[in-house]
């Protein structure tokens, strides 16, 4: 399977059918959010600390002196400074004001909802912020992403000999989830992590060829383990599909094809109603792909009717009993 430009990493397709990109996104695409991507991949941790804050925090970044920058990103106002001058700035507030200008066109809706929540002074129940979170980030979720990426993430899957799935700690409910449906439309479909963790993953894992495809997510908190083994897919020629929430996240370099949703949370250390919003997306886009995948939900749901609540009994079968009819008789 060749190797093909990615709709949806780092840079989001252009096109008449691409959406607005969301404003992490956004960023990503310009030439300082490149050259931050650049430090994240190959800086020093304190360079890369400094990158990681840019790319997920641009709007406050554009509020930070460089004091309360090097306070976040846990470095020396000096360091700071060098930082900015190694990426052609005069100064910190040259470069503060280069975010500022990248930022002028694209706003995400997730950190305009967070402004108004703040100005509320915290009048909304947490319950019912949250629900305005899940709510924002699917939409911000829903402006980044394109019909033209799920389409080429869809014939990846379709063409692919096996399917592996992979997810850790949170995410392997979403990765199980998605391999749930996947089974009904693609030949072969493998939960790599399941419930045996990674050593299990990795056995899995071992007979991947380049005839293959991994779908990988991960939100934050991050896995190690699910990027070692990215690392791994990758050498032995699998195409990696990748699953996460931003440019900054390690898998969204690693990706052939990258989905992005979005997962920030005022409390909860990220949300995955936009991750299992893009599952669902996904898995409508393969169903309704080909007329083969349609008859193929056709007969599950047949196949899965007779034991349904409330379902009626084909013609010529008789209803199933219930438990308690079956003890009586």
């Amino acid at each position: 399977m060749s190797r093909t430009g990615p709709p949806l990493r780092k840079t989001p397709p252009a096109g008449a059918d691409a959406a607005r990109p969301s404003a992490d996104v956004a960023f990503a695409q310009s030439t300082l959010g490149q050259a931050l991507i650049e430090v994240l991949a190959h800086g020093s941790p304190s360079r890369q600390s400094i990158a990681d804050f840019l790319l997920r925090h641009q709007l406050r970044a554009t509020a930070l002196g460089i004091e309360e920058l090097a306070g976040q990103c846990r470095v020396s106002t000096a360091t700071v400074s060098r930082f900015a001058r190694e990426l052609g700035f005069k100064n910190y507030a040259a470069m503060r004001a280069a975010v500022a200008q990248a930022l002028q066109s694209a706003l995400q809706p997730v950190e305009k909802l967070r402004s108004s929540i703040a100005r509320r002074a915290g009048a909304a129940a947490p319950a019912m912020e949250s629900l305005e979170y899940a709510a924002a980030s699917i939409g911000a979720t829903g402006q980044a992403l394109s019909p033209s990426g799920f389409e080429q993430v869809v014939r990846r899957l379709g063409g692919a000999r096996t399917v592996y799935v992979m997810g850790f700690g949170l995410s392997s409910h979403l990765a199980s989830l998605l391999a749930s449906h996947l089974e009904t439309f693609c030949p072969h479909v493998v939960d790599v992590a399941g419930q045996g963790g990674t050593e299990v993953a990795a056995g899995r894992l071992t007979h991947i060829t380049a005839r293959d495809v991994l779908v990988a997510i991960s939100l934050p908190r991050y896995a190690l383990d699910a990027v070692r083994l990215v690392h791994f897919a990758r050498d032995r020629g699998a195409s990696v599909v990748a699953l996460t929430d931003s440019p900054a996240s390690p898998l969204a370099g690693l990706g052939d094809l990258v989905l992005y949703a979005h997962s920030s949370h005022p409390v909860l250390p990220s949300s995955s109603t936009a991750a299992l919003a893009v599952i669902e997306a996904l898995v409508v886009a393969l169903m309704v792909s080909n007329k083969n995948n349609v008859d193929k939900a056709a007969r599950l749901t047949e196949a899965v009717a007779a034991y349904l609540y409330g379902a009626e009994p084909a013609p010529g079968k008789p209803a199933r009993k219930s438990r308690q009819s079956i003890r009586a008789g």
